[in-house]
């Protein structure tokens, strides 16, 4: 008799003889495996037409046409390069690959990309789509990619990039777009407020970009110009292009160090010249060479110097002028900030001079040099010293104030007053206000002075541009007025008849 058990399926087992128990067990175990969906039962397996190893799934020129289904849901790193994929569309992985980190379709001659095409792969950080037909980059179209970090565009024919489309990827590093038919720089990549934090590397070389926005590059800091390569454009030739890349090249860094022959423009003009960007400080276009520009600053403000490094997460110290290292909680009026930057509050006159920042890291080590030059005066004015060039301007207007005084406000002479001048002579009427008239207490000189008053001639005492003649011949029936005149002054012989400082009487 069979024996009551709490558990049905032990009581059910028990009453089956033996040999039925296995065939039960059997057929239980045929059903679970019948119930698991597709994706758990490829779970285990690699598709037949790729190479598994370990976590990478490598299906790469196997002639495919479009993604194998039922990827392992293991899967990290999916090569399917040099295939025959030319269309990606939202339904390639019908599963979601949570480990997917690094994507490879290159050579496929790929030509469409579906808006929804990388929804169930969000956590990619590698993403490889060069050198296939892709012509377009449509509005958030990687906007499920908010983890991604490299992304290969190069070798494609892209011609009109949407301003939004990359505009969600928070991690992106690197972005390559190189050899595309890209007209329009992608300002939108680099402006302050729009700029992708964490963007250290952008190719825009090989394309047709004519045109770039150089106040935009001008203000990008060191890490970000050390890698934005824009060589081989046909870019217009101007001297703030010149100028741009001059500074990069000063500085050192590998955009403008490695394909320095490669940066080209177009010479305006007919002939469309071709020349190297390098060469337009001589007779291309004379523009200026570069110097570096020293900092400013003004008596009492407060100033930031930065360390502008050509890599990001290096360690920085400075030192002032003299070689003194700045430390913190020290008495000193400059101090190093949390990004590294150097604070000076307030400046003196005395913090101008050369300051150095060092930058060093594990693999880099990197000097900087910053000049100061401080005014010795505040920003707001109350300046102890003035400005030569101002100083000047002020002399020479008090000097003109002074000579329109001179000439305008000097004392009314006897000529103003007509009464008393008939009564002392009618000569002083004649006479220059500026000149100087001899006395007339004398009445003899009187005479002789009034006898004499028109002797001038001027075809005998003036000489060219109305100067007087330098051999002084004179009449003789002027003799006995000379010999007067000598005894009481000498006669000087003016520059210019029309002169106001000159000593001779001018007679009209």
């Amino acid at each position: 008799m069979l024996q009551p058990s709490t558990r049905a399926g032990d009581s059910l087992l028990e009453a089956l003889p033996h040999w039925s128990q296995r065939w039960a067990l059997l057929l239980a175990l045929c059903l679970a495996l019948l119930w698991l969906p597709d994706a758990a039962g490829s779970a285990l397996n690699c598709h037949k037409t790729c190479i598994c190893a370990s976590n990478i799934v490598s299906c790469s020129k196997m002639n495919l046409t479009t993604v194998p289904t039922g990827l392992p849901l293991y899967t990290a790193v999916l090569d399917l390069s040099y295939n025959e994929i030319i269309r990606l569309r939202s339904e390639w992985t019908p599963v979601k690959l949570p480990n997917l980190h690094n994507l490879l379709l290159s050579h496929n001659g790929l030509h469409f990309l579906s808006s929804e095409a990388f929804i169930y792969v969000k956590h990619l950080r590698y993403l490889d789509l060069s050198s296939n037909n892709l012509q377009h980059l449509d509005e958030f179209i990687f906007e499920p990619l908010v983890n991604l970090e490299v992304l290969l565009l190069y070798n494609n024919q892209i011609s009109q990039i949407d301003r939004t489309a990359f505009i969600t990827m928070i991690n992106l590093q690197k972005l390559y777009l190189s050899q595309n038919q890209i007209s329009r720089f992608p300002v939108e990549l680099v402006k302050d407020k729009s700029r992708l934090e964490k963007l250290s590397l952008l190719d825009v070389s090989s394309n047709r970009i004519k045109v770039l926005p150089i106040d935009e590059l001008q203000v990008l800091p060191a890490y970000f110009k050390n890698g934005l390569y824009f060589h081989n454009n046909p870019l217009l030739c101007h001297c703030d292009l010149y100028t741009l890349l001059a500074h990069w090249y000063i500085r050192k860094l590998n955009s403008a160090i490695d394909f320095k022959d490669d940066y080209t423009c177009i010479l305006p003009g007919p002939l469309k010249q071709q020349v190297s960007i390098f060469e337009l400080s001589g007779e291309n276009m004379n523009c200026s060479t570069f110097k570096e520009e020293d900092r400013e600053a003004f008596l009492e403000q407060t100033l930031t110097l930065n360390c502008d490094t050509k890599h990001r997460g290096m360690s920085k110290t400075w030192t002032t002028p003299g070689n003194v290292p700045v430390v913190s909680g020290s008495n000193q009026t400059a101090k190093v900030l949390r990004d590294g930057s150097l604070q000076i509050s307030p400046v003196r006159s005395e913090d101008s001079g050369t300051y150095t920042c060092f930058a060093m890291s594990e693999a880099f080590n990197e000097t900087i040099y910053v000049v100061l030059k401080v005014y010795n005066f505040t920003m707001h004015g109350g300046g102890e010293t003035l400005n030569t060039g101002y100083t000047t301007l002020v002399g020479c207007l008090a000097s003109v104030v002074l000579v329109l005084m001179y000439l305008y406000l000097t004392p009314c002479r006897c000529f103003c007053c007509p009464s008393k001048g008939k009564n002392r002579g009618e000569d002083s009427i004649h006479s220059s206000m500026l000149s100087v008239t001899p006395t007339h207490e004398d009445p003899a000189l009187k005479a002789e002075l009034n006898r004499h008053v028109a002797f001038i001639d001027s075809k005998d005492l003036q000489g060219q541009n109305g100067k007087l003649n330098p051999n002084g011949d004179e009449d003789d029936d002027d003799a006995e007025a000379g010999s007067l005149m000598k005894g009481k002054r000498k006669k000087s012989v003016a520059e210019s008849i029309s002169s106001v400082f000159s000593d001779t009487p001018m007679v009209v």
